[in-house]
């Protein structure tokens, strides 16, 4: 009987290969692989080729999905070739680490800690070597205090190294033979005095233990494979010939210190990983900094500098970058150059990278952000066959991935959808659900299009993403049912418990019953029918319903408005029915009206400036009431475009159709027959309110800005209400706000109004030299907001002014009929009026 127990460096690409010619030296018929013994049950799934590395064992506890650890495993794993060594051999295979019920129930480092600690290793960035944080032994027991050491430093140093990573490199990756038997000497001389924690003493005699296990079951050639750091205590100090277990802790002591430790009810699985996570700047502590640069060295045993730079090459010609097989050459000679300098036995990272740097990229730093992005770090995700136990909702997701044609991966995707399109459409109903359930893999973006009926998005896949599904799965079996209830919960003022809360989610806010804020329902009503949730958009509305009946606060009604009028648009564009929605906008609206002219007076600078901006909310949203149709006899189809649907009231000649032009019209402006429009009941309110006379200057300005871009009021009339807000008497401060609120829509009226123009100029020429001190910061502002076309345009306009050139306003005379007849004719052909003659 032999135990052989091999030190191993976590990912590292020469421990694995020398440890696959040292299992196929020693025969082993049974391999004992650090990690959870829950994992056994999975072994066989490593024969199936779609479980394709980077994985990682994923162990959580039922209804705490939180309480979670990753085992991660990249292809150059030693771990992993072991695993695969002994599944082809067909030889028995066993983890022998402590099992996740354990140490997720006491699990080492401040609780809520997300990144896995069981497995874990120093955050030094050395793999394989334990250090875990101190932990009392038991009840009284006084352990001594437990001694950090960086195993593979403290060799480097003691070689000359000052970088561990470089002498790791120069003596077992680039060696191309790890001996075994040399490492567990070393690490023993550097554990020498070592007094293991809690954790980690408990770890080690849980090995110990399933080894004794291996040998009472009959197996003759045992193989251990763990980090170096554990040999010592795995494999005692006695001399040669001696029997296993000789120096090693007893059976007794193990047991006693096994003896009584909490536990909870872990499942496990495979889940996919990536070589970004597994990357040691990500937060994983057992990670390497350079995964795809180990997977190359694993992969390409023979030639690999002059593969890695080819490949380089490769990248950078992706680019469109001017990369020839000269640099390549140039390149590889200086990184064998620099490495025979250095006194290295092959060319590592940091040689190539500088060959890169300096021939590939002439030394441009971005070219090589972009080497170490794709190809050190590396862009590979894993994958898991479907056979791997997962939750229900878990194997729905993969079945919609394959529908919609959306492969997860590592890297960010772009994609530009088209809603028009069946497939696109259902793509973006996807991605909103997984959203509502905090599973963020698709980021919507500023969209390249102005109409509704596209959608930018940026998919990229994570790890932690399982942990989501697995938490959002209390909420139901499939990715609709689970983000329908989702959303009944947050209308209800759940939200605390269920699904991670993701970026999409609406959020919870003080001051409201139940949690939820009027704000934030309506905006749960936009995901319903971004999402496409028709069985919980009632819900949602009836909660919206009651609480806007009861919320007095007119901003809070403004705050809510502009979701509710972008979810009635995006439900017309995308053929999502919404029962009751126009109704609640409709209701919403008078209030707000009705209550306008009590909110927009006693303020004073910031909640002015607050009011404006809903007021300017509630103004666009106003407008969009106007553009989308909301009558029951306009058409739905998501294929329309925002043109084609204003274009249905401008079809067919008079008489019938001309009355069916009006009233498609009329349905387009949100009203019936002999019944005010949404923006002619918005724009009375806003004359009511900017008659009071006791507004705030800067709402006053604006409201009249607005009204004078609705066409409400001519310039003759702002002009008139300019003057009164600008003469002696009221304060220069009012009048400075007065001018700011009038000009935030932009300064281009002033540009072609010279009348308007020539008040602001007489009004600021006038002013006392400290008056103009006074409100020359606020004029600074209001200016300085504009775009500098506009500012060199009033500049040359205010020039003018005393030359008389300005004076007059250019006039239709002026505009060449003849010339833009061409034009008109073109926008006739675009409204369907071809055959008319006007204009």
């Amino acid at each position: 009987m032999s135990v052989s127990v091999l030190g191993i460096r976590h990912h590292g690409p020469g421990s694995a290969r020398s440890l696959c010619d040292e299992l196929d030296r020693l025969k082993p018929d049974i391999v004992l692989i650090e990690g959870p013994p829950e994992a056994d049950e999975l072994v066989e799934l490593a024969r199936d080729p779609d479980l394709r590395p980077p994985v990682a064992l994923l162990a959580h506890v039922p209804g705490e999905p939180s309480t979670a650890a990753f085992w991660p495993f990249a292809v150059f794993s030693p771990e992993w070739q072991a695993l695969r060594h002994a599944v082809g051999a067909g030889i028995p295979v066993r983890f022998c680490d402590l099992p996740a019920a354990h140490s997720l129930a006491s699990r080492p480092g401040a609780t809520g800690d997300a990144e896995p600690r069981p497995g874990a290793e120093p955050d030094t960035g050395v793999p394989g070597l334990q250090r875990e944080t101190a932990d009392d032994g038991g009840e009284g027991d006084a352990i001594p205090e437990a001694v950090q050491v960086d195993p593979i430093g403290a060799l480097a140093r003691a070689a000359g190294y000052d970088d561990p990573e470089r002498w790791w490199e120069d003596a077992v990756e680039h060696r191309g033979d790890t001996p075994f038997h040399m490492i567990a000497q070393a690490v023993e001389a550097v554990r020498e005095g070592h007094v293991a924690d809690g954790y980690e003493a408990r770890r080690e005699a849980f090995m110990r233990r399933t080894i004794r296990r291996a040998i009472r079951d009959g197996f003759e050639r045992i193989a251990v494979v763990c980090g170096a750091w554990h040999v010592p205590a795995l494999a005692g100090t006695a001399g040669e010939g001696a029997p296993w277990g000789a120096g090693l802790p007893t059976v007794k002591a193990d047991d006693a210190l096994l003896r009584g430790l909490p536990k909870v009810r872990a499942e496990i699985t495979w889940v996919p990983w990536t070589y970004g996570r597994l990357a040691s700047w990500s937060g994983y502590g057992a990670g390497v900094t350079s995964p795809g640069w180990y997977h190359h060295l694993f992969a390409s045993p023979d030639r690999p500098v002059e593969r890695w730079l080819t490949g380089a090459a490769g990248v950078l010609r992706e680019e469109d970058l001017p990369v020839s097989s000269a640099h390549v050459i140039e390149a590889v000679r200086l990184a064998e150059s620099l490495a025979v300098l250095r006194g290295r036995p092959l060319a590592g990272l940091a040689e190539v990278t500088e060959a890169v740097r300096a021939v590939l990229c002439e030394g441009d730093d971005l070219p090589v952000e972009l080497i170490q992005r794709r190809m050190v770090v590396g862009e590979r995700l894993g994958q898991v066959p479907d056979s791997t136990p997962m939750v229900p909702l878990q194997r729905h997701l993969r079945e919609e991935q394959r529908r919609v044609r959306l492969k997860p991966e590592a890297l960010d995707r772009e994609y530009d959808l088209d809603l028009r399109k069946p497939l696109d459409l259902e793509r973006s109903r996807l991605l909103h659900r997984l959203r509502l359930l905090g599973v963020d893999w698709g980021t919507p973006q500023e969209s390249r299009s102005k109409g509704t009926f596209r959608e930018s998005w940026s998919l990229a896949w994570r790890p932690e993403f399982d942990i989501d599904l697995i938490e959002a799965s209390s909420w139901g079996t499939t990715v609709p049912a689970a983000a329908a209830a989702r959303v009944r919960d947050l209308a209800d003022g759940g939200g605390a418990s269920g699904g991670t809360s993701g970026s999409g989610t609406p959020g919870r806010g003080g001051g409201a019953p139940g949690g939820v804020t009027l704000a934030g329902l309506t905006g749960l009503v936009e995901h319903c029918l971004l999402a496409d949730l028709p069985e919980a958009l009632p819900h949602v509305l009836d909660a919206l319903s009651a609480r806007a009946a009861l919320d007095g606060d007119v901003t809070h009604l403004m705050a809510a408005l502009p979701a509710m009028v972008r979810a009635q648009r995006y439900g017309d564009v995308r053929g999502t029915p919404a029962t009751g929605l126009a109704t609640i906008v409709g209701a919403m609206l008078t209030r707000i009206c009705v209550g306008l002219g009590g909110a927009v007076t006693g303020l004073d600078d910031d909640a002015a400036r607050d009011l404006i901006r809903h007021i300017d909310a509630v103004h666009a949203a106003v407008s969009l009431l106007e553009a989308v149709p909301t009558g029951a006899g306009v058409s739905r189809d998501p294929r329309e475009t925002d043109a084609s649907a204003g274009s249905v009231s401008l079809d067919g000649p008079a008489g019938a159709e001309g009355a069916k032009e009006t009233r498609s019209t009329e349905a387009l402006k949100g009203a019936r027959p002999g019944e005010e429009s949404p923006q002619g009941r918005w724009l009375t309110a806003l004359r009511g309110a900017c008659g009071r006379g006791d507004l705030h200057g800067l709402i006053e300005g604006r409201l009249t800005r607005i009204l004078l871009d609705a066409a409400d009021l001519d310039t003759a009339e702002a002009g008139r209400r300019m003057s009164l807000a600008m003469s002696a008497g009221h304060p220069p401060a009012r009048a400075a706000s007065w001018i700011e609120g009038f000009l935030s829509g932009g300064g281009l009226l002033l540009v072609h109004d010279s009348r308007l123009l020539g008040l602001v100029d007489e009004w600021l020429t006038g002013l006392a030299p400290e008056t103009f001190v006074d409100v020359l910061p606020l004029l600074r502002r209001t200016f300085g907001a504009f775009a500098a076309p506009e500012r060199r345009s009033i500049g040359s306009r205010v020039r003018s002014l005393g030359s008389g050139g300005a004076d007059r306003a250019p006039d239709a005379e002026e505009f060449d009929e003849e010339r833009a007849a061409a034009a008109v004719r073109t926008v006739l052909a675009i409204l369907g009026r071809t055959g008319s003659n006007d204009g």
